[in-house]
Formats: C-alpha cells, sequence, structure tokens
C-alpha cells in the first residue's frame, strides 16, 4: 500500500482533527470532513464545494478518498449480495449484505484471510495475507452503502467476514469508533457486533475500549473437541475463554452471543447441548444454532431438522435462548464460513 497518501477514512475525528490542524486548517474543517465522507458519501472531493479550492486541491494530491475499489457483486435468489472489493495492494476480499427488512446487515471483513485455521471455515484455507486498515474496514460500509443509494440503508454491521478481529485489534477498534462517531456514520453500538473465536488477551481489552455486541464463536462443549475443530483453543481453552466471558463489563440487558455450528455427527448430540448448557452456567448469554452450510472443500455435513431442534430443545428447557439461524447466500458461496472464493485472492 502507498504509505505517503493519507487514507482519510483511517482517522477518527479527534486524529483527523489534528491532522487537518497540522496542514494549516482549522479543526472545524475535520468535521465538513466527515460529513462529506459518511454522510454525503462524496466521490471525490471536487464535490465539497464548501471546502476552499486550496484545500481541495491538497486532499487530491495528499489523500485517498476511498480504501477500496468495488470490482464485482452476486446477488442470490433470496436477496443476499455478495461484493468482492480490490485493495491497493492487488489483494482482495469479501463483503456480505444480508436483507432481512427492515434489516440490512452487512457482514464485514477484518484481515486478507485468516491465521486460525478452523477446519469448517474456507477463509481459514487461504491462510492470512495481512490485516485490512481502520480504512478498509470501514469503507466496506461506505462503499455498500453508497451502492445501495437511495434503495435503503445499512443498518446492522457484524465483523464476521474473512478473519479474526481480534487479530487485528487496533485497526478494528478504531474503525468501530469511525462507525459509531455521530459526526460520521453515525450508527449505534447496539447494531455493531464482533465474532471472535476466543483470542483471550485482546478480549479482556475489549469491554473497556469497545461498546458494541459481542460474539463468540464456541462450536463445541469441551476442550478436546473444540481444539480439534478450533486450533486456537490450544492456546486459549475453554476455563479461559469463559472466564473472560464471566468478567467481560456487559451494560444492562445486553447478553454475549455464542455461535455455535451444527455438525453432523460432531457436535450435534443431545449429550453435546447439556455440557454446553453446564459450559454457559453464569453467562448472560443467547445461542446462535448455526447449521453447516455444505462446500464441496470441507468434510462436514449438516444435521438433519430433527437433530437440530432437538439440540435447541436441550437449551430452551435450560432458559437459554437458542436461535436456529438460516443460512442465507449459500448458493454464492456468501453463507457463513465460505467467505474464500479464489476471486477473494490476488489480482495477479
Amino acid at each position: 500500500m502507498d504509505t505517503e497518501r493519507i487514507f482519510v477514512k483511517d482517522f477518527t475525528l479527534p486524529e483527523l482533527e489534528a491532522w487537518v490542524e497540522s496542514i494549516g486548517e482549522r479543526p472545524f474543517r475535520a468535521r465538513q470532513l466527515f460529513r462529506h465522507v459518511y454522510t454525503r458519501r462524496v466521490c471525490s472531493w471536487d464535490e465539497c464545494s464548501d471546502l476552499s479550492k486550496m484545500f481541495r486541491v491538497q486532499l487530491e494530491m495528499g489523500t485517498e478518498l476511498d480504501a477500496l475499489k468495488l470490482l464485482e457483486k452476486e446477488e442470490s435468489s433470496d436477496g443476499t449480495i455478495k461484493y468482492l472489493f480490490g485493495l491497493h495492494d492487488g489483494l482482495r476480499i469479501e463483503s456480505v449484505l444480508i436483507p432481512d427488512l427492515p434489516r440490512r446487515t452487512l457482514c464485514i471483513s477484518s484481515q486478507v484471510g485468516c491465521a486460525l485455521g478452523c477446519r469448517f471455515c474456507l477463509t481459514g484455507a487461504m491462510g492470512l495475507k495481512r490485516n485490512l486498515t481502520a480504512a478498509e474496514i470501514v469503507d466496506q460500509v461506505c462503499q455498500v452503502q453508497r451502492d445501495l443509494g437511495a434503495r435503503g440503508r445499512v443498518t446492522n454491521i457484524v465483523l464476521m467476514g474473512m478473519g479474526e478481529p481480534l487479530a487485528n485489534y487496533s485497526a478494528a477498534v478504531r474503525a468501530i469508533a469511525v462507525l459509531i462517531d455521530p459526526n460520521g456514520p453515525a450508527f449505534s453500538h447496539r447494531r455493531i457486533t464482533l465474532s471472535t473465536a476466543g483470542l483471550v488477551p485482546q478480549l479482556r481489552k475489549l469491554g473497556a475500549d469497545s461498546p458494541v455486541n459481542l460474539a463468540i464463536s464456541l462450536h463445541a462443549p469441551d476442550d478436546a473437541l473444540r481444539s480439534e475443530l478450533m486450533p486456537i483453543n490450544k492456546t486459549y481453552p475453554l476455563e479461559a475463554l469463559m472466564a473472560a466471558c464471566r468478567e467481560y463489563p456487559l451494560p444492562p440487558r445486553k447478553r454475549i452471543t455464542f455461535e455455535y455450528i451444527l455438525l453432523e455427527g460432531i457436535n450435534d448430540d443431545p449429550r453435546q447441548a447439556r455440557a454446553l448448557v453446564k459450559l454457559l452456567h453464569g453467562v448472560r448469554a443467547k445461542v446462535n444454532l448455526i447449521p453447516f452450510n455444505p462446500h464441496p472443500r470441507l468434510d462436514f455435513q449438516r444435521p438433519p431438522e430433527a437433530r437440530i431442534l432437538a439440540f435447541q430443545e436441550v437449551l430452551q428447557k435450560a432458559q437459554f435462548t437458542a436461535i436456529i439461524r438460516q443460512s442465507r447466500g449459500a448458493e454464492i458461496s456468501a453463507a457463513c464460513g465460505q467467505l474464500a472464493t479464489r476471486k477473494a485472492m490476488s489480482i495477479e
């Protein structure tokens, strides 16, 4: 990436105020820039007629307005849209818009690929290419909103796309700060969810650094199976992960969401559901049950419907909210765990 040019979407508002002042402009210009970038969604600095011509020339010569280029989009029959974005260094990422009107939830990426190697996830098969910058995380939201135009707006954001957000901690937290800034995109923190496989040291910091919703990718109720499915569990086993969850500073009425992909014959037995109930004891929790989305490159299957419902029933009888999440966008490889097509690689 060109390190000499400034990517405006990398800045929080206080950082942008400091930068604007450093080039001889008054700090209030930063709020104008935020409005043009995040409210008006301008495509060039020439559209910002309330800025002086000299300032616009400075911006044109020294900054990048967009961190991504929209290369392609695919729409499935259920309305899910998968976006393919090009980065400045030739790499590519994917984001997914899931319409469930009046909601429009955007699933965004935090890394190019992923280093965690979860066996049920195609993204992990790519390996890790690099972390995204804050600008590249934020610009996924901006680009999709620009594409939607007058047809509607993104209402919810989930950091559940390519990559592990807590492995890219500083950029992810900075991007969230931009997204919830009332002078910028102005998303409510209640409408942003960060999903993690459980990097415990960063998880212990997150509650103090960012107010967004937390989701934990769990997928197994014991260490032996979770370590087999998710190698990260060997570093941060369930005892450490659950201790961090119990100590997490949850605001009133908020709960931690635990995501549990159901794999036929692997983790879908009612006995495992009872073990999950025991594991979650003492945590303000709800559970998203995600029947596996089959893919030729992954050696797992979706459980039968009766098996899924029986697992859910165990959790519900234990007074947990347990929702079966319906798959969206599978026909265009946009469903959970499928973001790793050959297109999401280097342009070269």
